[in-house]
């Protein structure tokens, strides 16, 4: 009787410790009993994550997860974290996992270095991962793919394939043979300097003459340049009304100096058209043109009688027309 209330006692013992075990490993793990605090994060899709699966900062585990429920259209987890766990308000949380055939985990993210830290029953900001249903999903269409293109061609032979460019080889064998030669012979002369191409590539004197070329023309541009900048300048000063052209252009005192100016020129002229004045008598009177034609006619003959003369009968008709 002792030895069967001994071996009782002992099973007794163990399926407590057994089913203590799995209690606490349903509440989730050791984890449940001790101290800390509580956040929350809301997911649109917790992917296959479980309560008790782990919390990681940085891959160190910081806490575990405590509960599963949907708030709405939205997944809320809560999160159970130590309390040396440095979690802030700002901290991101990330539904990941290990591997392919790994388990997920919630990832938190260290926030940044001056924001708070996150207090009991905070809502931290998330970070959707991708479903790796969905990406296995797009593996086996791309497979999918492939295997379908191999199979368009597992009704061809090899042959059939390559046969029209192999007969295309063999019929111009000799042609292809001295096109290969001749660009042999092509790349040996420019190698060696020779030919357009290789002066073109080799010869230092047409390098320094591009050069040279290229530097003047630098230098022109430079010159044209300054002179594009000189003319904007002088029609900058002709925009301000400096300098003479831009008194011309700018001042309205000139304007309308000038302006007067061609209209008393109008003004006299239609006078002398009409006939007004000297300058218009002497235009447009014909007594006046009469007599200096008969003044010219007189002075003409005068000048013709003076010829036959000699100097001194000159001098004494003057002398005695002054006396």
């Amino acid at each position: 009787m002792k030895n069967s209330l001994e071996s009782r006692l002992g099973i007794f013992v163990v399926l407590v410790i057994v089913a203590a075990a799995v209690l606490i490993e349903m509440l989730g793990g050791p984890e449940h009993f001790m101290r800390g605090h509580h956040v929350t994060a809301q997911f649109n899709n917790v992917q296959d994550l479980k309560v008790g699966d782990r919390v990681k900062m940085a891959g160190v585990e910081v806490g575990r997860v405590e509960k599963i429920e949907l708030a709405g259209e939205k997944a809320k987890v809560t999160l159970k974290l130590k309390r040396n766990a440095q979690v802030k308000t700002d901290s991101i949380a990330t539904v990941k996992y290990t591997g392919l055939m790994g388990q997920y985990f919630v990832s938190v993210d260290f926030g940044t270095p001056d924001a708070p830290l996150a207090a009991e029953g905070a809502d931290l900001q998330t970070k959707e991962q991708p479903d790796l249903s969905v990406i296995m999903s797009k593996i086996d269409d791309v497979a999918t793919g492939v295997q379908n293109l191999t199979k368009s061609f597992s009704g061809l032979k090899l042959d059939e394939f390559l046969g029209p460019f192999i007969d295309f080889m063999k019929d111009n064998r000799a042609p292809l043979t001295s096109t290969i030669s001749n660009i042999n012979n092509v790349s040996l002369q420019v190698s060696q300097g020779r030919g357009t191409v290789g002066k073109l590539i080799y010869d230092e004197t047409l390098y320094n003459s591009a050069l040279g070329a290229v530097t003047n023309l630098q230098a022109t541009l430079a010159d044209a340049q300054g002179t594009m900048n000189h003319a904007r300048d002088i029609v900058d000063q002709i925009n301000a009304g400096q300098g003479t052209i831009g008194k011309l252009v700018k001042d309205p005192t000139l304007y309308n100096e000038t302006t007067a100016t061609m209209q008393n020129a109008h003004q006299i002229l239609e006078k002398v058209n009409q006939g007004n004045g000297t300058i218009g008598k002497l235009v447009n009177d014909q007594e006046f043109y009469k007599n200096a034609k008969l003044s010219l006619q007189k002075l003409d003959k005068a000048t013709e009688g003076l010829e036959d003369q000699g100097p001194l009968s000159v001098l004494g008709i003057a002398v005695n027309s002054l006396l």
